[in-house]
C-alpha cells in the first residue's frame, strides 16, 4: 500500500506497506464422498461405509463476496444466491454494521449437511464470529484500546489483508493506532483494493483519488466496514498491537517487512522495494 502523509508538502506518493495482498484462491467445498456399493453381496460383519460429510471451508482474509460465492458453490445454487439471502437471514450483527456481514463471516471449516440453506450457512458463520469476537478476552481487549468490538474487526481486517505473515500482525495493528493517534490518513491500499473489488500489489495515483468511503487515502479515521473477514490471530493482533512508534512499513521481498517511523529511511525501504519489483527474478 502506499502512503504519502509525512511531512504535509511533499506530493510524491509513498507506498507504505506491501500495497496489499494477494488473497489465496481456494475452492471453499469439498465435495462428499460416496459409499461404494459392494456387488452381490456383503459379508458378515461388514458394513457400508457412510459417506464423508461435505465442508466448506472459509479461508483466513476472504470478502464476503468470495463467501457468497463458495457457499452458492458448496449448495449447488446458481451464482448470486446467497448475496440475495443475506436480508433474510437475520443476521446477528452489530448496529454499525447496518446489515453488512463483512467480517463477521468467521473464517473456519463448516459442515454441509443435508437441506442446508444459504441463510443457515450464513447465520452459522456469524453467530460463530460473534461467539469469537464477544468474549471477554476480546471485547476487554477493545474496551482497553478504547474502542467497541465492530472498529476492532474492521482493524483486525486491515491486519489480516496488509500483513506480510503472522509473525506481523501486531506491528501492522500498531502502524494503524499510531498514524490514527497522530490525526494522519491510514492510507492502506488493501482499502482501496476493497473499494475497486480486486487484490493487486499495484495502486496508481489515481487510484488514490477514487471517491470512495474506503479510500484511506483521502478519508480519515477507518473505513466504514471491515474489508475482508480477519480470523482470530488478527483479531486478536488488534487488541494487543506490538510496543512501537511505526508509522510506516513496507515488505522489500518475502519475509523481509521493514517497519520504521523515519519517513526517509521509509523512503529508503520503499526505494529498495520498487528495485527488487524490477529486478528479473521478481516476474518469475
Amino acid at each position: 500500500m502506499q502512503m504519502n502523509t509525512p511531512p504535509r508538502s511533499t506530493t510524491r506518493t509513498i507506498r507504505l506497506t506491501r500495497r496489499g495482498r494477494l488473497a489465496l484462491v481456494a475452492t471453499g467445498a469439498v465435495v462428499a464422498g460416496t459409499a461404494v456399493a459392494v456387488p452381490l453381496l456383503i459379508l458378515r460383519g461388514e458394513e457400508e461405509k457412510p459417506a464423508k460429510p461435505a465442508t466448506l471451508v472459509i479461508p483466513e482474509g476472504w470478502r464476503a463476496g468470495q463467501v457468497y460465492a463458495a457457499v452458492d458453490k458448496a449448495l449447488g445454487l446458481p451464482s448470486g444466491t446467497t448475496k440475495k439471502a443475506v436480508p433474510r437471514a437475520h443476521l446477528k450483527l452489530p448496529n454499525d454494521a447496518g446489515g453488512n456481514p463483512e467480517g463477521y463471516l468467521f473464517p473456519a471449516t463448516y459442515p454441509v449437511p443435508k437441506g442446508a440453506t444459504p441463510e443457515k450457512m450464513l447465520a452459522t458463520m456469524v453467530d460463530t464470529a460473534n461467539e469469537k469476537f464477544n468474549g471477554a478476552p476480546i471485547a476487554a481487549g477493545a474496551q482497553r484500546n478504547a474502542m467497541n468490538v465492530y472498529q476492532a474487526v474492521t482493524i483486525a481486517s486491515i491486519v489480516q489483508a496488509e500483513a506480510a505473515t503472522k509473525a506481523d500482525m501486531g506491528k501492522v495493528a500498531r502502524v494503524i493506532f499510531n498514524r490514527l493517534e497522530r490525526g494522519m490518513p491510514l492510507q492502506m491500499d488493501s482499502t482501496i483494493n476493497y473499494a475497486l473489488n480486486r487484490n493487486t500489489l499495484r495502486t496508481t495515483l489515481d487510484d488514490t483519488r477514487i471517491n470512495s468511503p474506503y479510500n484511506s487515502y483521502q478519508r480519515m479515521g477507518l473505513p466504514p466496514t471491515p474489508i475482508d473477514n480477519p480470523g482470530e490471530q488478527a483479531v486478536r493482533a488488534a487488541i494487543t498491537p506490538t510496543p512501537g512508534n511505526w508509522l510506516y512499513f513496507v515488505t522489500v521481498k518475502p519475509g523481509d517487512t521493514r517497519f520504521t517511523a523515519d519517513f526517509a529511511q521509509h523512503q529508503r525501504n520503499v526505494s529498495e522495494f520498487n528495485a527488487q519489483q524490477r529486478s528479473p527474478s521478481a516476474s518469475r
